[in-house]
């Protein structure tokens, strides 16, 4: 038995809170939730109208008022938002307050354009913090726990969210940030924390950098791993619960919506993330219907792009804000009121179209790690041979430590006939030695497109 074993089951079975010790939107019943809901609606619609000045224009152009949103349907009547929207508004055409009002600015990376500028009043970062909280606290993670947090600091809403969340629910924080990756297992070493928040593939690294140290991964006092900014698989939870001995649960948020805590998944249920519907109202849209209008909202179920408008937001309010993100709602379960998100299944912008089949990183992940010769690290690279018309797609997947050369190709094999069977198309697999490929330091690049330019 491993160390953590006896306390991680001690700690399970006390996993469901006291009602009591819950916020009390968390115990609403679906009418009352969609009551607040409509009420929040109608007043952030109308605050953006009379405050955004891009949020007039669209509504304008549109043919719509605030007050022409009488119930929760009425939101399909209204314009997205895109992140475009937010570039063409940089730096912070997008603020609702005066500048002496927004107490952070945080902002994307930039790196394929102008960055996503946000804000935020010190009331929103209140709300942030209690909502990273209690996404914390339905995860498993409890007041008086170390948690050692190795989401990035700086303008990446991550680091700093997850830091004021755990500080909310009453943790010890441990500001580790990412990378320094034999540093961050010198203070896990040390420091004994109960829990950690980084993404998944960025605590896959610390595993297998551990395993590389000497140092068995499910020895630590880690008990829970609240991981997310990127999507992941069922295969990716077993896998790393299994190395590592702990619980792993998703968080998710965005930082035009918010940053982590939009949504946070149930320790007890595992069963995808409950969004808190009493700050944010989600749609599911068709993001590939080329006929897409103000009708193309989806049913609870169906699979389609996410979209959110904000409830409660002071300094940025967003309006059917286009996530990328695939998924699915689905009825609540641990908090029944408030539904569920399915597993993020990929991006929009991250599909990949190979001869007419759309085809997403997490694909491949799910069917590799069902295949035990192989890892979960993998790249995919895009390229057109000179003179073709059609695309190739390579997958590069490192075979398992003691596996062989031999059974590296073996593995590949099966795992190309999978592709194929599964996904309807075609790719060339090759199996390459453990430790040969990246390793991720916080989000983790897996597509690799090399096609000619131009």
């Amino acid at each position: 038995m491993t160390q953590n074993s006896t306390t991680l089951n001690a700690t399970q079975q006390d996993a469901s809170l006291d009602p009591a010790k819950l916020d009390p939107e968390e115990t609403m019943s679906r009418d009352e939730l969609e009551a607040l809901q409509l009420s929040r609606l109608q007043h952030t619609v109308a605050y953006a109208y009379e405050r955004v000045p891009l949020y007039k224009r669209k509504f304008d152009d549109a043919g719509v008022h605030p007050s022409d949103l009488h119930e929760l349907g009425d939101l399909g009547k209204f314009p997205y938002t895109t992140k475009e929207d937010l570039r063409l508004e940089y730096p912070f055409g997008m603020f609702a307050v005066p500048q002496n009002e927004v107490a952070r600015v945080h902002a994307s990376s930039g790196t394929t354009g102008r960055p996503t500028v946000v804000g935020y009043t010190k009331n929103d970062l209140a709300n942030w913090a209690r909502l990273v909280a209690r996404s914390l606290r339905a995860s498993g993670v409890r007041p008086g726990m170390k948690v050692h947090n190795a989401y990035g600091y700086g303008l990446f809403t991550g680091g700093l969210g997850a830091h004021a969340g755990a500080e909310a629910l009453g943790c010890t924080v441990i500001p580790m940030s990412g990378g320094q990756t034999e540093r961050q297992i010198q203070l896990i070493q040390d420091f004994q924390p109960d829990a950690i928040l980084a993404t998944p593939t960025y605590l896959l690294t610390i595993a297998d950098a551990m395993a590389h140290m000497g140092i068995d991964p499910a020895s630590t006092s880690l008990k829970y791993a609240v991981l997310g900014a990127e999507p992941w698989t069922e295969e990716m939870r077993h896998e790393l619960e299994t190395t590592m001995n702990i619980k792993a649960c998703d968080i998710y948020g965005l930082s035009e919506v918010m940053g982590p805590g939009v949504a946070g998944e149930s320790v007890e249920t595992q069963d995808g993330s409950h969004i808190w519907e009493d700050h944010f109202r989600p749609e599911i849209i068709d993001p590939f219907d080329p006929e897409r209008g103000t009708a193309s909202v989806l049913g609870d179920g169906e699979p389609g792009e996410l979209v959110f408008t904000s409830l409660t937001k002071e300094a940025l309010p967003i309006i059917r804000y286009r996530t990328k993100d695939l998924t699915r709602l689905l009825p609540g379960t641990a908090r029944p009121a408030h539904r569920r998100m399915g597993r993020i299944t990929g991006r929009s912008d991250d599909m990949i179209i190979l001869r007419g089949v759309n085809l997403f990183p997490s694909q491949i992940e799910e069917i590799a790690l069902r295949i035990p010769e192989l890892s979960p690290h993998f790249q995919l690279e895009i390229t057109r041979p000179e003179g073709k018309r059609m695309d190739t797609l390579t997958v590069k997947i490192e075979r398992r430590e003691g596996v062989s050369p031999e059974g590296g190709t073996t593995a590949g094999h099966a795992l190309r006939e999978q592709i194929k069977i599964h996904v309807g198309s075609s790719c060339v697999i090759d199996v390459v030695d453990p430790g040969s490929l990246e390793r991720s330091n916080g989000k983790l690049r897996r597509i690799y497109d090399l096609r000619p330019k131009g």
